[in-house]
């Protein structure tokens, strides 16, 4: 349409609603773009998810809330397509002049108006006091960071929240995470919490479930007035029934008042009782051309509080405004109001007709209405007055079936048609999980082909939380009412091909997010059904799992990435990335287990194993000698202190029993490793994916209790397994007996001692996911222990897939632990013999991986800090801490100025030598090329040759400024013009490893390698991945890091364009950059040194008689009959 003839559409107000009128408006109108948008918002801050507001409080950035980036705006901007005015409040409507007039003085004039004003928090202004300070509402980030900010000043006080409804706990949560507050307390003028969802019984579970928090609950109390002092500061309130209570803040959370003053004073029809603007069943008003939707509409004398009633009516106006010229109009209906929420951690739905019990249902099928109208018109034939009056009236048509169950804390109630056959509605605590199918039920009025006691304790079918057989009307998202036939139909339209993309599309999940695991298997099921299964290959580089290339590795007896690029790779010439090096790296050692420093494996290695040892937060690295079975001898521990104090180490127990020694600068670890070896100590692996520790306990070489050699069997299996590489870490433990002290149960093998032997657990792991270990082998002779754990170690390494535990290995393995048994006991697949002989050969080509590194200058000459000096620079502040020098805490703010755009600032630039060409000698033979960490002046400068072509940029990762680029791997993007790996390249699956991989890595979509042509660096600490070339970040918009041009010379050296050593050190200078203590914020602790006194570690205190009666000086209080509510002020943990 032309541009003058395009109407133009106001917007008033910029909330969720409103956002989703704009976004639905934009996707209907893209073809014949009749409309230019105009929204203006009186907040300053672009549409932000007020359903996740309590959120702000652990993160602090209102960007975080925000449903569209700001870059969503722009891009909507061309052609007047949307322009947006923040912190612009508009004053008055003219409708005469069909003109909007804000507080700035803007006059800003329409075609089409829509009021989207939102609603305010209510704040009883009869109740004295209600002005003081202290006294807040619920309801914007302005309201949230003000509370912020006067709880940091009344750290230890009182907090009251007043409403039990949702907006009530919401932010008896948020004053609860502030963690300011002594206590927090809720009012509620009702005998229950949610008052509007829950009935009685659900209200009152609700009250127990949060009260064992930490939330007190008062329940049947009303504030009657305010109590200040005299700079009229809260200081309580006292209850409308004379009793008191003392606080420091009031929030009050007791409803909201539509926002229909603008409209009001424009003569616009309101409703006088509740407040509202009146609206049609088409959302349009008493004004032409004017229209209200959301919390400020007045529907059929309803306003409502939730979201999505507000988003079916941008749904509904929307569809009307663009497309009523072709279809039949759509109008507002009855909104369904069925709400799940998890308040406090519990779990909470209402859904339907939640109250048809109490008030009689709202609606009834048709079906149901005829019988009733018929079976009303034959008792008026027989009934009389007398009969009324006697009996009273009819009770309402719903029968109730509920189901409490006081243990589990579980309460529901579903509410049905007298003769059962449908669904009215029902409200849920504590198990939720059914609320996704009963709404659609309740929705579609169909009758039901069940009984309905089955609909609360029939059994669930394999599948069902995965919404596979939901009608694709079915609402999944109710915040922005999304179906599953809208998630399918984006999906194979080719419009979405992740879950990121859907939530971008169809807006499922941006809201309170509960829906997402629902989103997500619904996305995974239908690319499924498309053929297009979302796959566990390694990265775009590969085609293949880890399992599918380790066999392609074994088979054809490749020994170089180059070799494997060129037979499995997607592209032949490529170097790959930081995703598939590391996993092509751990193939290589699991087969060959060649030094992972010869220079053909060098460039594949993650930093830990490139240095090997783990680089900690300052740059650092960490020092473990293997001790077997945890057992070590008096002068090996008095080697250990006599180096960790040479070296200022700080030193640690781990958990595996070994002794840990943290802060090892990189050019000190030959000279640590080779005092160890020559104490007879070697690596102990902890910086690799390979057999770190087996714990034991005594056994029976010290333990009264024991019944078989723990540490013993211990030594052994460690001394058999050390070094061996593996998808991911392996950990296994040794009890001598059942009561199980070296926790044997929850590792990755584990063996507990019988009288007969030993019983074999496997596949147990502890982390962020824990698992107990299960029963593989009982009572196992010695003899036959490492036979068993051979093969089954093997089996794993063969078919794991990529940074795959041995937990979720065998979760997924198809016939699990059955499966397991019949592989690896009972033989079923024959490769037994294969597994073993392949074991021995790997733990016949053991080497000490440290003493290697000692021994070969070759490799020695890696471990320095800067290639061109010896000198060192330290780049991160330590202090004491309990008598060991530690690093202080990482930088609360990663550094985000304008690296990349140093380039064009410099003053003035020259062609500086930095070091000869021949430190780079073989490194366009190798996977990573080869890097170098240069100092210049005060500055860290990385350099790098790859493929024959050099690389400068800084050395400071600005995430958390840590100076290790140049110690991390390349990545490169595909040639697209390179062909394809030849078609029968890919052999089949074994039986054994098909669908070996866990649920949850097969969904993982190919690792972004990026789009554009020069090669990125991967930085170590956290992956954020840089292009060498622009300096952009390809992961985290907001980092960048400074490069410079470099070439080697006829002259042998290699130069650098560098500006002034001066300047270069005023932007990038390792001092200018150090992480300083102050950068880390107030120390986590400091809160609780000061509740409890911490000073340091605990000696005796003067006087203390332990030989003596302790005098009680407060006696112990008796508890009250019952037990009462808890132990003074204690949190009723």
């Amino acid at each position: 349409m032309a541009v003058d003839k395009r109407t133009k559409l106001v917007v008033v107000g910029l909330g969720m609603v409103g956002i989703a009128f704009i976004e639905k408006l934009l996707k209907l109108d893209a073809r014949s773009r009749e409309y230019d948008i105009v929204v203006i918002g009186e907040e300053p801050h672009l549409a932000y998810n007020r359903v996740g507001l309590t959120s702000f409080f652990s993160h602090r950035k209102v960007e975080n809330l925000y449903l569209n980036p700001k870059e969503w705006y722009a891009l909507h901007a061309p052609e007047n397509k949307l322009s947006y005015h923040l912190n612009t409040l508009v004053t008055s409507i003219n409708p005469s002049e069909k003109t909007v007039s804000c507080a700035n003085g803007d006059v800003v004039s329409y075609d089409i108006l829509v009021l989207a004003t939102g609603s305010d928090a209510v704040l009883p202004k009869h109740t004295p006091g209600h002005d003081a300070n202290g006294v807040f509402v619920y309801r914007t980030i302005e309201d949230l960071q003000r509370l912020i900010e006067f709880g940091e000043s009344h750290k230890g006080t009182v907090g009251a929240v007043v409403g039990g409804g949702l907006l009530g706990l919401e932010a008896a949560n948020a004053m609860m995470d502030l963690k300011c507050y002594d206590k927090v307390k809720l009012i509620e003028r009702n005998r229950w919490v949610l008052s509007r969802q829950l009935d009685a019984d659900a209200g009152n579970l609700v009250v127990e479930k949060v009260m064992e928090l930490g939330l007190d609950i008062l329940l049947s109390k009303r504030v009657g007035k305010i109590k200040t002092d005299e700079g009229n500061n809260v200081t309580g309130v006292i209850f409308e029934d004379g009793a008191e209570m003392d606080c420091s803040t009031i929030c009050f959370a007791i409803g909201v008042r539509p926002r229909d003053s603008l409209a009001r004073a424009a003569g616009i029809a309101c409703a006088d009782r509740g407040g509202g603007i009146l609206v049609n069943n088409d959302l349009s008003t008493s004004v032409p051309d004017v229209y209200a939707i959301g919390e400020c509409a007045s529907w059929q004398g309803q306003t409502f509080g939730l979201i999505a009633p507000g988003v079916e009516m941008a749904d509904v106006l929307s569809f009307n405004l663009t497309q009523a010229k072709l279809h039949q109009p759509r109008t507002f209906k009855r909104p369904d109001l069925s709400t799940k929420l998890k308040l406090l951690g519990v779990d909470v739905a209402s859904f339907g007709d939640f109250f048809a019990d109490r008030d009689g249902p709202s609606s009834l099928p048709a079906k149901v209405v005829a019988a009733q109208k018929k079976k009303k018109t034959e008792e008026d034939q027989s009934s009389s007055i007398v009969k009324t009056v006697v009996r009273g009236p009819p009770p309402p048509p719903v029968k109730a079936l509920t189901y409490k169950d006081p243990f589990a804390q579980v309460y529901k109630k579903y509410l049905f048609t007298p003769d059962g056959k449908y669904l009215l509605g029902g409200m849920m605590i504590g198990d939720t999980g059914d609320y996704i199918k009963l709404v659609p039920m309740v929705k579609n009025q169909k009758e039901l082909e069940i009984p309905p006691a089955q609909l609360i304790l029939g059994a669930k079918k394999e599948g069902e939380d995965e919404g596979y057989d939901l009608d694709d009307d079915t609402q999944i998202c109710s915040c922005h009412n999304v179906s599953k036939g809208d998630v399918v139909n984006s999906v194979k339209d080719g419009t979405c091909k992740t879950v990121g993309d859907v939530k971008a599309c169809t807006k499922a999940g941006t809201g309170c997010g509960g829906c997402m695991p629902l989103v997500t298997s619904i996305f995974t099921k239908t690319m499924r059904d498309m053929g297009a299964e979302v796959t566990n290959y390694l990265c775009a580089h590969f085609d293949y799992s880890r399992a599918d290339l380790y066999n392609i590795v074994m088979v054809k007896r490749l020994k170089t990435l180059p070799e494997v690029m060129r037979e499995a790779g997607n592209d032949p010439l490529s170097d790959g990335c930081e995703a598939c090096k590391p996993a092509v790296a751990s193939i290589f050692a699991s087969l060959w287990n060649k030094h992972v420093l010869d220079r053909a494996h060098h460039g594949l290695q993650d930093t830990n194993d490139r240095f090997l040892g783990n680089i900690q937060r300052n740059g650092t690295f960490s020092v473990v000698p293997r001790v077997s079975a945890g057992e070590i001898t008096p002068d090996k521990l008095i080697v250990l202190g006599e180096v960790a104090k040479q070296y200022d180490l700080y030193t640690k127990i781990t958990g595996g029993q070994r002794i840990d020694m943290f802060g090892a600068r990189k050019q000190d670890l030959l000279a640590i490793w080779r005092r160890l070896v020559d104490a007879g100590m070697e690596s102990g692996h902890a910086y690799a994916k390979s057999l770190r520790t087996v714990k034991s306990c005594v056994g029976t070489t010290w333990c009264r209790f024991g019944v078989g050699d723990s540490v013993g069997m211990a030594v052994r299996i460690e001394e058999r397994y050390k070094s061996i590489r593996s998808p991911h870490k392996i950990k296994g433990g040794v009890s001598g007996c059942v009561r199980e002290c070296a926790e044997a149960q929850n590792k990755d093998f584990g063996l507990i001692a019988t009288e007969k032997g030993f019983n074999i657990f496997v596949a147990g792991n502890g982390g962020a996911k824990p698992r107990h270990a299960e029963l593989l082998a009982k009572d196992v002779a010695p003899s036959e222990v490492i036979p068993i754990l051979d093969r089954y170690l093997m089996f794993y390494i063969r078919t794991a897939d990529k940074l795959q535990r041995t937990a979720r290995w065998l979760e997924a393995l198809p016939g699990g632990l059955r499966y397991l048994k019949e592989v690896v006991l009972e033989d079923k697949l024959g490769i037994c013999k294969s597994l073993e002989a392949q074991m021995q050969e790997l733990v016949d080509s053991f080497f000490d991986e440290w003493a290697e590194a000692v021994r070969d200058p070759i490799l020695a000459a890696k471990f320095k800090q800067f290639a061109n000096t010896a000198e060192g620079l330290d780049a991160t502040e330590t202090e004491q801490d309990r008598g060991q020098t530690r690093p202080v805490h990482w930088p609360r703010e990663a550094a985000e100025d304008d690296f990349k755009g140093l380039r064009s600032r410099w003053s003035s630039t020259a062609w500086q030598p930095v070091i000869e060409a021949s430190y780079f000698a073989g490194a366009d033979d190798t996977p990573n090329g080869i890097s170098a960490n240069i100092k210049r002046g005060d500055t860290q400068l990385a350099l790098w040759r790859v493929r024959g072509r050099y690389y400068a940029t800084q050395q400071m990762c600005p995430h958390k400024r840590s100076f290790a680029l140049s110690d991390g791997l390349i990545g490169q993007d595909i040639n697209s013009s390179s062909s394809p790996s030849p078609s029968g390249a890919r052999p089949p699956t074994p039986p054994e490893e098909e669908n070996g991989e866990g649920e949850g890595e097969k969904e993982k979509k190919k690792e972004p390698c990026g789009d554009a042509k020069a090669p990125w660096i991967s930085c170590p600490y956290h992956k954020r991945n840089f292009d060498l070339s622009s300096g952009t970040c390809r992961n985290d918009a907001a980092l960048s890091i400074a490069t410079f041009d470099a070439e080697e010379r006829a002259d042998g050296m290699v130069y650098l364009l560098l500006p002034p050593v001066e300047e270069l050190d005023a932007a990038l200078g390792t001092k200018k950059w150090m992480v300083k203590k102050e950068d880390g914020g107030p120390g986590p602790f400091e809160e609780l040194d000061r509740k409890i006194g911490f000073k340091g570690r605990r000696a005796k205190k003067p006087g203390v008689k332990p030989m003596v009666e302790l005098p009680m000086r407060k006696p112990v209080a008796v508890l009250p009959a019952g037990g009462g509510v808890g132990c003074g002020a204690a949190p009723e943990w």
